[in-house]
């Protein structure tokens, strides 16, 4: 289970270039310091989530997935389950479930990307925000055995590709961090 001061003191490390960015660190922050249930699926003014922003060996490409409930290319993440000890644990378990991903190391402890974003009304779920915290991870190879439950499609892009004004900006920012931009 996660640890509220944990989640705060990786906020609090964070630093980033970019203003909508600090924006999010301050909404999430906020969110954990005013809700004790900050992780929990049901608490549904929105919960925090765990992604993973998985390079390829050589780094010149990241895993994306075609999100079935979203249908939008992302990066793999997704819930924090009662098992999970970190977000980062979180992010590691997700890519492993909806991409295969046997070989991920962490490239670091520290948060690498937070953003805040709506997922629409689904069923009985009211719509709701994802406070979500990324962490950056490098794949040991290239192959994958995408969960076809979860995700329409999976496939690798080149950062290059991604950082061009027309890709969305939550990935674009991902992206840009990974050239050094």
């Amino acid at each position: 289970m996660l640890k509220k001061v944990e989640i705060l003191n990786l906020l609090e490390q964070h630093k980033t270039s970019f203003p909508e960015e600090a924006d999010f660190r301050q909404q999430v922050l906020d969110f954990v310091l005013l809700n004790d249930e900050f992780w929990q699926r049901t608490t549904f003014a929105g919960h925090l989530t765990g992604s993973a922003w998985v390079l390829s060996s050589d780094g010149g490409s990241v895993l994306l997935i075609h999100h079935k409930k979203l249908d939008r290319w992302l990066q793999p993440g997704g819930h924090v389950d009662e098992v999970d000890e970190t977000v980062a644990e979180t992010a590691l378990r997700e890519a492993a479930e909806e991409c295969g991903l046997k070989d991920l190391t962490l490239l670091s402890s520290r948060l690498f990307d937070v953003d805040v974003h709506e997922i629409p009304e689904r069923g009985q779920e009211p719509a709701h925000f994802h406070h979500d915290l990324r962490f950056a991870f490098q794949a040991g190879g290239m192959d994958f055995d995408a969960n076809f439950l979860e995700v329409k499609n999976i496939r690798w892009v080149s950062l290059a590709e991604l950082v061009g004004e027309d890709t969305e900006q939550s990935i674009r920012r991902m992206a840009l961090k990974s050239v050094g931009g």
